[in-house]
């Protein structure tokens, strides 16, 4: 056996520690792990520093990790799903190394073979868990899908694409086969493959770390406070007139629009102002009186529903409120809200309005003591002056913490906040 000559060994500890390491970054105080989302590069591909590399997904954010230097992704240690520690070294960058000019995967054959059902762990290093599942549960070859998602990544859509483009027809099944997989007459009969398109009867997709903790504090929410709802209506014509009248200077003059948001935002911190303790929360033994006033607005996004905070909205004009809605719902719809973003909060405002939602309960946002809820606009015939008139309407509901709001301090924020609405003239006058 021949020895390994010494400058080769000394060669591979010099690239070795000439390497980079790519760290999990510190994320908050409160997150201690987070999972790998997706490599945006592979293994021999070049990156330049400062160039998204991979996806972390936590139980609060899913955050984009830059390369710390240019050079060549040398190793990856964490695939997709893996579950990491803060400064837990992923992955390896080499400065020095060339990229390679063609991608590490096995010769290919000279002859034509048909695809087999076994993928090669190169072509599935970059699949999200469940995208590879899929694509293994139905033998399908990743090199024939065309990726749609983000850097030509292959989705869940694609797969199912595929999978229903696969056969134009259903295979055809001998008469014993079938008669000896038939059910049995208790059992209902399942619906033919081919009126679902030849999809897979079940999806087993692991549940997300953000969507776990929404879970979880959905579910402590109701166990930790004495959750109750209240309901009003609101009649809207007031502000949809101002707005109509309105919207286009305002758009002109401060380069975004006027919706309904700020309105209510605007309501919802007078009649705190007027009902404090809806702005407190419980800590310990002890209430806290909030003098300021940071709204959350609750915003669904690709991963689920997150509540941004709008901070010292009480300090803010009717066109600073919306801009800063826009910026942080399109942080949220582009995957990229920070933590910061949604640390803290003093009350939530949630529109199920914009879905179509006619009336719900919203679900308070632990340790705040008050959500609320706002509904669709419909039409409805009302009694004003004696007169049954056509209004635009819509239910509001005030979930809150019955443990230090009562009844009667409830029903009059939502007063205060119908009031507001009906009548605009009192946000500019603050009464």
């Amino acid at each position: 056996m021949e020895a390994v000559p010494e400058r080769d060994v000394y060669t591979d500890l010099r690239r070795i520690k000439m390497s980079i390491e790519i760290k999990v970054p510190e994320m908050g105080e409160s997150i201690t792990e987070a999972t790998i989302a997706n490599w945006v590069k592979k293994e021999g591909e070049r990156v330049e520093q400062d160039e998204v590399l991979v996806e972390l997904e936590t139980d609060k954010v899913t955050m984009e990790v830059p390369a710390p230097s240019a050079g060549v992704l040398q190793k990856i240690n964490k695939k997709p799903g893996e579950t990491v520690k803060i400064k837990e070294v992923i992955g390896l960058i080499d400065p020095s190394a060339s990229a390679k000019s063609t991608p590490t995967t096995s010769t290919p054959s000279s002859t034509n073979t048909a695809p087999t059902n076994t993928n090669s762990a190169t072509q599935n290093d970059t699949l999200p868990p469940a995208v590879r599942k899929l694509i293994d549960d139905n033998g399908l070859n990743p090199a024939s899908i065309s990726g749609t998602g983000k850097n030509g990544q292959i989705t869940k859509e694609d797969v199912l694409n595929a999978i229903a483009s696969k056969q134009s027809a259903p295979a055809a099944v001998s008469a014993p086969a079938a008669a000896k997989a038939a059910p049995s007459p208790e059992i209902p009969k399942a619906v033919p493959a081919a009126s679902r398109g030849n999809l897979p009867r079940e999806n087993v997709v692991p549940m997300t770390k953000l969507r776990q903790t929404i879970a979880n504090r959905l579910v402590a929410a109701q166990h930790n406070a004495a959750h109750l709802t209240t309901f009003n209506e609101v009649d809207m014509s007031a502000v949809m007139d101002l707005r109509n009248k309105y919207k286009d200077k305002f758009k002109d003059a401060h380069n975004v629009g006027l919706g309904f948001m700020s309105f209510f935002a605007k309501a919802v911190i007078g009649a705190l102002k007027h009902v404090p303790a809806i702005n407190a929360e419980i800590r310990g033994t002890d209430i806290v009186y909030k003098n300021y006033y940071d709204i959350g607005v609750a915003v669904g996004g690709p991963k689920g529903l997150v509540v941004p905070i709008v901070r010292d909205t009480d300090l803010l004009t009717f066109a600073q409120i919306e801009s800063e809605i826009v910026r942080l719902a399109n942080k949220v719809k582009d995957g990229k809200i920070d933590l910061s973003d949604m640390e803290g909060g003093t009350f939530t405002i949630s529109n199920g309005g914009i879905y179509g939602s006619m009336m719900s309960t919203p679900i308070l946002n632990p340790p705040q003591s008050g959500i609320l809820g706002l509904h669709n606009i419909v039409k409805r015939a009302v009694v004003v002056n004696d007169q049954i008139v056509i209004r635009p309407m819509m239910y509001v509901a005030l979930s809150y913490d019955h443990r230090i709001v009562d009844g009667k301090e409830a029903v009059t924020f939502l007063v205060k906040v119908k009031e507001a609405i009906e009548d605009p003239t009192r946000l500019l006058l603050d009464v």
